[in-house]
């Protein structure tokens, strides 16, 4: 994968993926670097993990730089968020004080989405776009929506706190009632508001 990583090369943003790689595969990436070093015990890229995803989470601690903020979506940022979560439940080396910490940083991504559950179409749910302004706003996808559930269940067991165990119910029946998530649990793709979630796109993953 680091034959891929140009980030962390004098001039180079740190965190981010070469064209045609999009900023949510970085994320994964870095994801599966914390694995790697779990697995291993060796350190080689911890540094450049910290550094990517550090710099990634911005001045704003949410994973929200203003580098991807036209075009980020919910599941691109939960992406990230699942990494800082993977951080923070195997024990990788935390950051300096400082800076955001993992668990922290998981829980700006969950209260961020939280507070963009779309009461006002379809009963709920995550709009696959963070700003109106961008194509796909209209559409709920169900890998927003499984990402959130992922990041909420995990940080309730992570933390005993039952609201995340209470969103990730809210999220896992949503999805369930508008049919993303079928009898045999297959999931299909998404739906769209413009029609009041009434169809599915049901390519299934």
């Amino acid at each position: 994968m680091m034959m891929y990583y140009k980030g962390n090369e004098s001039g180079q943003t740190p965190g981010v993926l070469p064209e045609p790689y999009y900023w949510w595969e970085a994320g994964a990436m870095f994801g599966a670097l914390i694995d790697y070093w779990r697995y291993t015990g060796d350190t080689t890229y911890n540094h450049i993990v910290s550094e990517a995803m550090l710099w990634q989470a911005s001045t704003t601690r949410d994973f929200m730089p203003p580098n991807q903020t036209k075009a980020e979506g919910n599941d691109d940022q939960a992406f990230w968020g699942i990494t800082a979560l993977m951080a923070a439940e195997n024990g990788f080396p935390d950051p300096p004080p400082e800076e955001p910490q993992w668990l922290a940083l998981a829980q700006a991504v969950f209260n961020l989405q939280a507070s963009r559950w779309d009461y006002g179409t379809c009963g709920g749910g995550l709009r696959w776009q963070i700003s109106s302004l961008n194509n796909g706003w209209n559409y709920k996808n169900s890998i927003s929506q499984g990402c959130f559930f992922n990041i909420a269940a995990r940080l309730g067991a992570y933390t005993n706190n039952q609201t995340y165990y209470d969103w990730a119910n809210r999220m896992y029946d949503w999805t369930e009632q508008i049919g993303l998530i079928s009898d045999t649990y297959q999931v299909f793709d998404g739906t769209d508001v413009v029609i009041h979630c009434s169809a599915l796109d049901h390519h299934v993953w």
